[in-house]
């Protein structure tokens, strides 16, 4: 009986969440999935087609790490990206929750093929390190889990090229509050880009950021703790591992994230 209170508050709590992100705007319609593990074997996800911003717990599916049904109520079906969360499950026993949402800032950039690697804020730095784009792949293909696979070992969140941002952790609402810090990280950096460009934190500032990142003993992972010069007992740079900042220059950035911007706004 305990066991199955418990899971129908995390069926609550999944609706909650996906209020959250739709009324947030970080979906439209029926986009957007949310999962959380249960057990080794039993993980509780959104349906397909339905808007994230209106659900009951009713509407939550069970699926084993396969990611076939084992409970659905009436025509409910699991999320299309189902294979997409089993990959980081199987890939970071760590993890709890992933989520996946397309928030307008942060796909922007993943529209316009930039990653978020620039440390322009403390917050960022230690939750986030910077946030690289995954390659595309065909939405509920095998060529999404495999796009992102490479990345799980390095980052907590990710964008997805074309496509929208992903975040997992060891819990739903830690999950969920990556998906938020990466559109803010992603807004403020579109935002000061707009102001002349922004004035990054010089490498002393990010090693102390790294420092008090390490005695807080932060759960996840981060690119800082898996840097080559940091294995090698130097300073650990912000942007390896998966990160790169491109070779377009400012202006160029600013009038191409302008564009995806007001396109998704529907200006």
């Amino acid at each position: 009986m305990k066991h199955m209170v418990n899971e129908y508050e995390i069926k609550k709590q999944i609706c909650e969440i996906g209020k959250r992100i739709y009324d947030r705007g970080m979906v439209a319609a029926n986009d957007g999935n949310i999962s959380v593990k249960i057990s080794d074997n039993e993980f509780l996800c959104t349906p397909t087609g339905v808007s994230k911003g209106f659900m009951t717990p009713d509407y939550i599916c069970k699926v084993d790490k396969e990611g076939k049904v084992l409970e659905a109520n009436g025509s409910f079906k699991p999320s299309s990206e189902i294979k997409m969360h089993m990959r980081v499950y199987k890939e970071r026993p760590d993890v709890r929750s992933v989520v996946h949402a397309h928030p307008i800032y942060a796909t922007s950039f993943a529209i316009a093929g930039i990653p978020l690697t620039q440390p322009i804020m403390p917050e960022a730095v230690i939750a986030l390190g910077c946030v690289p784009i995954a390659e595309y792949g065909t939405p509920s293909t095998i060529q999404f889990p495999d796009a992102v696979e490479k990345y799980l070992q390095h980052f907590d969140a990710v964008l997805l090229a074309n496509h929208g941002a992903l975040s997992y952790s060891d819990s739903l609402l830690n999950a969920y509050h990556k998906m938020e810090s990466v559109e803010f990280y992603a807004q403020l950096l579109f935002n000061s880009k707009q102001l002349g460009g922004p004035k990054e934190l010089n490498e002393e500032q990010v090693q102390r950021l790294y420092e008090i990142r390490r005695q807080f003993g932060l759960k996840g992972k981060h690119p800082a703790d898996l840097c080559p010069n940091n294995r090698d007992g130097k300073a650990s740079c912000h942007s390896c591992g998966g990160c790169s900042n491109g070779k377009k220059g400012d202006n160029d950035l600013v009038a191409e994230i302008t564009k995806k911007v007001l396109e998704a706004m529907g200006k």
